[in-house]
């Protein structure tokens, strides 16, 4: 099994997992969702709210902000009965109107610990109304909560190959394409595939084409995997923290087996 970077920065990633199976392939993307722990808002208490939204839809609103997570000063599941400070933090929320409540306007104990982005807007008070709330975060797991998980957007795809084998440089195909990635060769005056990768095997090229000489088709055996973070962890940290919940798990049910 091989693994190659295709991008990679603070919040997006692409990479291609070669000599795998699709079951490796989900179960990668899954442990990427669920598996991975990060921070997010637990506990809320409103104690003052008087805005047009119950209390319930600012605790959800609260419990849906990604905040930034600091695996090395905070454990998962800790032996605690009410709360230490190795596995939480507390927030406050004090804010009068008229303002729009962003995000930026939670104050943490721990300024590792905050959101992951300024601008997310929480709730519009006018004047006279006042919103004052405090909060607790905790690591916890995507598959036990949405607000845990570590990335917005994840999935793969088969590695498209496009393969061309009589073209008389019409050009039907490269009009359909919807990627864009089919152009004239003006040496050859053939069909040429700028990069096969951002084919999204619509096979609307293959329809197009009246000498059935392009065929779009996929190896089975070589993923594309691209994913976007919250902003929670770093986007080069979560493939690799889901493989390693992945090992731990294996090797459990490996013990389990014996």
């Amino acid at each position: 099994m091989e693994i190659e970077i295709l991008e990679v920065d603070d919040r997006e990633g692409r990479f291609m997992l070669s000599g795998s199976t699709a079951a490796f392939s989900n179960g990668l993307r899954r442990g990427m969702m669920a598996e991975v722990p990060t921070m997010a808002i637990d506990d809320v208490n409103i104690y003052e709210n008087g805005s047009v939204l119950f209390d319930e839809q600012i605790a959800l609103r609260l419990g849906l902000i990604p905040l930034v997570t600091d695996l090395d000063s905070y454990v998962l599941n800790c032996d605690c009965e009410e709360g230490c400070t190795s596995c939480q933090v507390s927030m406050t929320l004090n804010v009068e109107g008229p303002a729009v409540v962003y995000s930026s306007d939670l104050v943490s104990s721990d300024p590792n610990i905050i959101p992951a982005e300024d601008k997310i807007p929480i709730v519009e008070l006018k004047s006279g109304q006042k919103l004052y709330v405090e909060v607790v975060a905790r690591l916890g797991l995507g598959k036990n909560h949405a607000k845990w998980q570590p990335v917005v957007a994840c999935g793969y795809k088969n590695k498209p190959v496009i393969t061309i084998t009589e073209c008389d440089g019409c050009g039907e195909c490269v009009e359909v394409c919807p990627k864009g990635i089919l152009s004239i060769d003006e040496s050859t005056n053939k069909v040429t595939v700028s990069d096969e990768i951002e084919c999204s095997l619509c096979k609307l090229c293959e329809k197009a084409c009246y000498l059935d000489g392009i065929h779009a088709g996929s190896k089975e055996d070589v993923f594309i995997f691209r994913y976007e973070s919250d902003g929670s962890l770093p986007a080069d940290k979560i493939p690799l923290l889901a493989v390693k919940q992945l090992r731990e798990k294996a090797e459990q049910f490996i013990e389990g087996l014996k």
